[in-house]
Order: structure tokens, then sequence, then C-alpha cells
């Protein structure tokens, strides 16, 4: 049809032209061949299951991404998706199907650290790299050299609270909410009370329930008493919409402060008007203006009629970071692919460009987000 169209250009120019017309059609080839498996698993269902479901979006994105850009060396990138259920236990065993029933080459998952840290070891003994979208707490990559993290640690989170907490917000009483049962509840809440006091602010009182609790009240009674001006609740979406209702209902006026665990659309939800006012960390916000990010959101929304959660972008993140790191390694082997994830650089990514450091952490910053008349509002983002 080219040569129809311009029938007097000179044979070499024709050729050239020719060949810059279907590279576009060379480059977008459909891959074939045997599937590239990468497993996921995720609390799909139950509880926590609006992390499951944002992680999922993301990571289905991500596969049709890949294979529209031609594959994972040429072949195609396939998600073999595990549903833990929320449930303690089912994680590891997601993790044995994956790695000896579909012989994935990789895995990602969990959001939640304890889910994280069942599946973990297994991925470690079977030399598997793990690519967690948002696990924080510092333990899950110090299992050993396959695990890697595609979001910021707890350190660094509970840092960027406390200093936040003390230096934009005024707050300097401080009552924690803490479920000793979550490694990710412990562990943010240590760092967050460790900066918090050196910063000359004080821990007036301290509070424990259950995962799961849907009665707070006697705890936030308790916490009354010690008239807080901020209470922080290191948990996740459900039990934060829960306090912050019963908080209001018993009169405690105090900013309800947390994690990135409070990120869900169910947040809104559940909290109601009582989350006006409420801050909480996180590692993207959509309102970011990167041309990646911008793309990322119009296609999230094209497709699922909503605006993405930061479990979504990390998890999107973390497939494409696999399929890059296969592409660098030339191949699946275990441990080329374990070295090259090791290797990462400044990954472009939908989150920030990323970083891995010795410890297979990402270095990346966090974004504050309030909520405000119903909506969870970017406020500020906080760099390492």
């Amino acid at each position: 049809m080219i040569l129809l169209l311009f029938p007097c250009m000179s044979s070499r120019f024709r050729r050239s032209f020719l060949l810059l017309a279907i590279l576009p059609l060379i480059a977008s080839a459909s891959p074939t061949g045997e599937p590239v498996k990468l497993g996921f698993f995720m609390s799909i269902t139950g509880r926590d299951a609006s992390f499951g479901e944002a992680a999922l979006r993301g990571a289905r994105l991500a596969i049709d991404d890949v294979n529209a850009a031609g594959g994972i060396l040429g072949r195609p990138a396939e998600l073999v998706v595990e549903d833990n259920r929320s449930l303690p236990g089912e994680s590891a065993t997601a993790v044995k199907k994956l790695i000896a029933r579909d012989k994935v080459v990789a895995l990602i998952g969990e959001c939640a650290s304890s889910r994280t840290l069942e599946a973990a070891p297994l991925a470690q003994a079977a030399g598997l790299p793990l690519v967690t979208p948002a696990s924080t707490n510092p333990r899950v990559t110090a299992v050993g050299d396959c695990i890697f993290r595609m979001c910021f640690a707890d350190p660094f989170q509970g840092e960027v609270l406390a200093n936040y907490a003390w230096k934009q917000l005024g707050l300097r009483r401080a009552a924690l909410l803490i479920d000793p049962g979550a490694p990710y509840s412990v562990g943010l809440a240590e760092v967050f009370s460790r900066t918090f006091t050196a910063l000359g602010g004080r821990i007036v009182a301290s509070q424990k329930y259950s995962g799961g609790d849907k009665d707070l009240r006697a705890q936030l009674t308790a916490i009354r008493s010690a008239q807080p001006d901020t209470i922080f609740l290191p948990g996740y979406y459900v039990e934060a919409g829960l306090a912050a209702q019963q908080a209001r209902e018993l009169g405690l006026k105090a900013t309800l402060l947390g994690g990135d665990g409070f990120e869900a659309p169910q947040l809104i939800e559940i909290g109601g008007a009582a989350l006006n006012g409420t801050y909480y960390s996180t590692h993207y916000s959509a309102e970011s203006q990167s041309p990646a990010s911008q793309r990322f959101v119009a296609a999230y929304q094209a497709r699922y009629g909503g605006v993405p959660v930061g479990l979504a972008a990390l998890t999107y993140d973390a497939i494409k970071l696999i399929a890059d790191a296969i592409t660098r390694a030339g191949g699946t082997d275990r441990v080329a692919l374990r070295k090259a994830l090791a290797a990462t650089h400044d990954f472009p990514g939908v989150t920030g460009r990323t970083t891995l450091d010795e410890h297979r952490d990402a270095v990346k910053e966090a974004a504050i987000i309030t909520v405000r008349d119903g909506r969870c509002v970017f406020v500020d983002s906080i760099r390492p």
C-alpha cells in the first residue's frame, strides 16, 4: 500500500519507509510460546478483600500491558491467582500450590505483613523470588535474599507519621490502639512511639484489640480518660472506620492517625463523616502528575470505573519490575532472576522511581493523605 501511495520514491527510500512502517507492528507482535507464569496470592475474599481486589486489578492491568508490548522475552505473561481468603495459614497453602503445581517463576503477595511472613520462608527455601507490593514490616525481607519489597518499610513510615504529627499537625499527646497479633501493627507502633517521644511528645495511653473486633468502645473509653490529642491506630481500614465512628460517639475529638493499611475505598464507607480530619501515610496518590501515573490512572478508570488506590499501583509496579528483571536476566533462572531484582536501580514505575537497597527494600517517598468531606485528599509528599 505504501508503494502505491508514493510511486515517485526511490527504491532505497521506499525500502526504508516500508521498514519504518512495519516496525511498530514488529514491536507489538503478539507473544507466543510457553507462558511465563507469575504466582499471585492475596486476600481476594474475607475481611481484607478490598486489599486483594485492588491488588488484583493492578496486576491484571500490568499483565495486559506486558503482553501488549510483546510479552516477556517474546513469551506471554500469565497470572496464576490464589485467594487466601484473609485467613491465617492460607497464604502458605497457596504458595505451596503455586510453586509445586503451577511451576511459577516468581511470586507476588501479600499486602498484610503477617500473611507475607507465612509465605516468605517457603519462597526462600525454594530459591524463588517473591515481591511483596505492600508488606511493610522489616521482618519480611529479613527472611532471606529471595524476598523483595516494592514499598517503603515501617521504620520510614513510622518516622514520617511521628514527624508529621509533631511538626505539621502540632500534636503532643498520643494514644496507641494496637493489634498485638499483627506484625504490621506492632512494628509500626514501635517506630512511631520511639520517634514521637524523641521529639518531645508523650504516649499517654496504649490499648490492644484483636483483628476482626467490631466493638472498640472499651479501649476507646480508657483512651478518652487520658485526654490524648491524637490516636495512632496502626491497623487496617475496617478497624480504622469503626474506631473513628465509635470514638466520635464517645465524644473523643482526637485526630486519628494511621499508616497505609487505612487505604481502601471501604474506609469512607465504614467510617463516614467521623473520619474527617484523619491523616494517614501511603505509597502513592492518584493525584500524582507524573506521565506514568496519569497513564495508569486513565487506564484504570477506563477499565474499572474508579480511581486506583496505592495497592493497585504498587502491584502494577511489582509485576512490571519482575518482567523487567526477567528481561535483564535473559531468562527465568531463579538465581539469575534474584540477582537481577537485587540490582534494581531507578526503575521507572507508576509509584515513582524505585531503587532496592541492600535489604531489598524500596527507597521511595511517602504520601500523606487526609480525609476531607468524605474524600481522601493528598496533602504532602515526604522523601526519605
